[in-house]
Order: structure tokens, then C-alpha cells, then sequence
């Protein structure tokens, strides 16, 4: 894949994250949860992969938070679930285990890093599994999103093929 067609991809992954996370969202507790985030992060990691993966989540936390749609809970959130997302598919080559990557690295491994994190940035004291319940409902409901995009789309095999082989 070329470099600019990369950077385009991954510009567009950014606008439906950063434009989805303003239409679709839905309350969990006390936070709110963007699955749009969590989709976009399963499909990148599938077509582009980890790294770039990791870039997407990061842009559209910024994004969301410039423009007030967001908190600075997306950034370890998106960032972490898609890094495990991407090394999940790129060992594997399942859809399936880069969503299971997706929901374990944001649902888990997230929620409890943003534990400390929260504390240090955004002066709240809150208990190790506070986030988990809210988190894993977000995620889940992106991942399942993911899959159904990930199975529509018919030329997946030759978008892999052409990726992982350059």
C-alpha cells in the first residue's frame, strides 16, 4: 500500500470515528459509551493493522477531546484496545480475535490502566474495577459492530493479501 493511500485510509477511518462518536452513543453509568470508536479500531487493525491502528485511536481521542465529544479516558482506551486488536489479527489472521483484542485491551487492560491515569490527570479517585463495567459495554458493542462490517465487506481478502505481503 502506498504511503499516501495509508495516510487517506487512515484520514477516513479518523472522520467516521471522530463524526460516529457524535451520532452514536449511548449511556453506561456514569460514563458514555462510543462503540463507533471501537469498530473503527477493529476494522483498522484488520486492513491496516496495529500501528497504524494505534495512530487512528489516537487522532480521533484528540479530536473528540478538541471539540468536547470526549474525555482523556479515550486515549488509553482506544489506543490499547486497538494495539492488541492489530497483534491479535496480524499472529492470527482472524476477525475474530482482533475483536476479542479489542474487548480484552479495552475492556480489561484499559479500564484498569485508566485507573492511575485518572487520578494523575483528571484528580479523581476512583476504586480498580470502576471503569470495567462501562468500558466492556462500550467495547462490546463496537466489536460485535466491527465483525458485521468485517464480514459485509467482500474484498477483504484482497485488501489483506495486498497489505500483509508488502
Amino acid at each position: 500500500m502506498s504511503r499516501t493511500r495509508l495516510m487517506t485510509t487512515m484520514a477516513v477511518f479518523v472522520a467516521i470515528g471522530v463524526l460516529g462518536s457524535s451520532f452514536l452513543w449511548f449511556p453506561t453509568g456514569i460514563a458514555k459509551a462510543y462503540p463507533v470508536q471501537h469498530a473503527v479500531n477493529v476494522v483498522a487493525a484488520v486492513v491496516l493493522g496495529p500501528i497504524p491502528a494505534v495512530i487512528i485511536a489516537f487522532v480521533i481521542g484528540l479530536i473528540r477531546n478538541l471539540v468536547g465529544l470526549g474525555s482523556l479516558l479515550a486515549f488509553p482506551g482506544g489506543m490499547i484496545g486497538a494495539l492488541l486488536a492489530g497483534y491479535l489479527y496480524r499472529f492470527t489472521m482472524k476477525n475474530s480475535l482482533a475483536a476479542i483484542g479489542e474487548v480484552v485491551g479495552t475492556g480489561i487492560i484499559a479500564s484498569l490502566v485508566s485507573v492511575p491515569y485518572a487520578n494523575l490527570l483528571m484528580g479523581t479517585s476512583y476504586g480498580v474495577f470502576f471503569f470495567i463495567p462501562s468500558f466492556l459495554v462500550s467495547t462490546c458493542t463496537g466489536a460485535v459492530i466491527g465483525l458485521l462490517i468485517l464480514s459485509r465487506v467482500q474484498d477483504t481478502d484482497l485488501i489483506k493479501k495486498q497489505l500483509y505481503q508488502s
